[in-house]
């Protein structure tokens, strides 16, 4: 049987309106740009808000409690990449980011319209599950599942919204 993995995505913007993506230097994702986020510490018992203002603080610089952070989904993939189940949380920050991050050990930053987003390299997951549903629930909620098969998702089911 296969855990889990249990994650957060952290959609942040600039005072422009641009969105901060980082381009991953490291699995899974290397060499894609998505927004920034992480795994849970379930050893320390880090619920999905602990860890997106952790991965925040961290990877963003950016300092935000649970009143800046609106949870507006969830996705449940099964078999990832052939690789295992996700868990993936979904923050919208509602404080915006005075300044483009220091590239680090992650990745390199960088700010970008929704529109510029369509034309970059990003996760088939991203592209089929995250930034549509972002782009029509980053106000309200969803609650989604996909089954994996090869690059395409099957099976996509809207459990809420």
């Amino acid at each position: 049987m296969t855990p889990y993995k249990i994650s957060v995505l952290v959609f942040l913007r600039e005072a422009r309106g641009r969105h901060l993506l980082i381009k991953r230097s490291k699995a899974p994702n290397m060499g894609c740009w998505s927004p920034i986020g992480g795994k849970l510490e379930m050893a320390l018992g880090e619920s999905p808000f602990e860890c997106a203002i952790r991965e925040t603080k961290e990877e963003a610089g950016l300092e935000v409690s649970e009143k800046d952070l609106h949870l507006f989904g969830y996705i449940a993939e099964k078999n990832y990449e052939g690789g295992g189940h996700w868990l993936m949380f979904l923050f919208d920050c509602r404080k915006i980011l005075p300044a483009l991050p220091a590239d680090g050990d992650e990745g390199e930053f960088a700010f970008f319209t929704r529109e510029e987003i369509n034309s970059l390299a990003i996760p088939p997951s991203d592209k089929i599950l995250v930034w549509p549903w972002h782009d029509s629930h980053s106000k309200s909620f969803v609650a989604l599942r996909a089954a994996w098969e090869t690059e395409l998702p099957m099976d996509v089911v809207v459990e809420q919204k």
